[in-house]
């Protein structure tokens, strides 16, 4: 395998092995993608991504974790997002949408404007969890869901999921990462609960696993269902590398192609930050799950993004901030590592 063979998932073909990782844009209203949206998503996909996935969508009002983040839980949300979809596959990507629920993570301000929990009177809301525990003393307490609301959540995703169907996305992944409601359930850290979505491994993973089943189950096989998790808490107690290659065994029953592999945020802690630093939990999840897997974090440059794919520690790269500061980053990556730019807009080949 090399950055820019091929990869297919089913009927999706990704030109090379590079994605836009999910990174909110605190941009849209009522959860309505915008112009910002067409132009960011798609600068990425004219940029030469295989695979551009949108930031977190929530599946309902009260799961995002802004007013202003985008969501999927309105049919109406459907058609702004159809002329990104369609945008995307017409410059040589396929587009991917994430599904989330930011759990006690919920009711912030965007990060420019503080990034503080929000007041009912500052147009927030009553965040929810699987236990009344926040997230830190700044946070709100979340509400502690009944066993009839975590039923609700998981036909909001299965629902949700429907509508990227028909938004016309090809790829779809599960938000059970950084502190958010999936992983809110995962971890010992957030979960205290005592019935059966609480106390052992099976218990705490039921969640996670009901959501992925749900929309795996409308999603069409042939399409990609990826699911992003936190592959450790970085804290003793909390959720391990251990728990994430057992849960990663059960989600490949569920049907999930690909296991995208973050880590950290459900508790304040220092993470130790160095390039590539979380690509181990992609190849020890990858190897002992033997499940594919997309490696993130630090990840910067087109010899360390080859070599993460040639020796075999992931099966994709998903780039974030890099992509921020270049949206041209994969075609940049081709031409150092002597690659052609695969489906290059017409319009751009005469300086690529």
């Amino acid at each position: 395998m090399t950055l820019f063979e091929p990869y297919t998932i089913g009927d999706v073909t990704f030109r090379n092995r590079i994605g836009v990782s999910p990174m909110c844009q605190y941009s849209s209203t009522d959860g309505f993608a915008t112009d910002w949206h067409l132009v960011h998503l798609g600068s990425r996909a004219v940029g030469g991504a295989g695979l551009v996935f949108t930031e977190a969508a929530a599946v309902s009002p009260e799961g995002r974790i802004s007013p202003s983040d985008l969501g999927i839980y309105l049919d109406a949300h459907v058609d702004a997002l159809r002329r990104i979809t369609r945008f995307i596959r017409e410059n040589g990507a396929e587009p991917g949408i994430q599904l989330a629920h930011a759990g006690r993570k919920a009711s912030t301000a965007a990060p420019w404007a503080g990034g503080k929990p929000l007041s009912a009177t500052e147009g927030g809301w009553e965040p929810v969890g699987p236990s009344p525990v926040p997230f830190d003393a700044t946070y709100s307490v979340p509400k502690e869901l009944t066993t009839s609301e975590i039923t609700d959540i998981v036909s909001q995703f299965a629902h949700s999921a429907q509508r990227s169907l028909d938004a016309g996305f090809r790829v779809v992944e599960v938000h059970a990462a950084h502190g958010y409601l999936l992983h809110e359930f995962l971890s010992p850290i957030s979960n205290h609960r005592t019935d059966e979505y609480g106390g052992s491994f099976e218990n705490r993973t039921r969640l996670a696993f009901q959501v992925t089943q749900a929309v795996r189950k409308v999603w069409p096989h042939d399409l990609p269902v990826f699911v992003r998790i936190s592959a450790s808490d970085w804290v003793d107690g909390g959720w391990s590398v251990s728990d994430s290659v057992r849960l990663a065994h059960l989600l490949k029953e569920t049907g999930v192609d690909v296991i995208d592999c973050s880590s950290g945020g459900n508790v304040q802690t220092t993470i130790p930050l160095g390039p590539g630093y979380q690509v181990g939990f992609a190849a020890a999840i990858r190897e002992q799950a033997q499940i594919a897997t997309a490696a993130v974090g630090l990840i910067t440059n087109a010899a360390q993004a080859d070599q993460i794919i040639r020796t075999g520690q992931a099966d994709m790269v998903l780039l974030a901030r890099e992509l921020l500061r270049d949206p041209y980053w994969p075609a940049r990556a081709a031409r150092e590592l002597g690659k052609a730019v695969t489906k290059a807009p017409i319009q751009y080949q005469r300086a690529w």
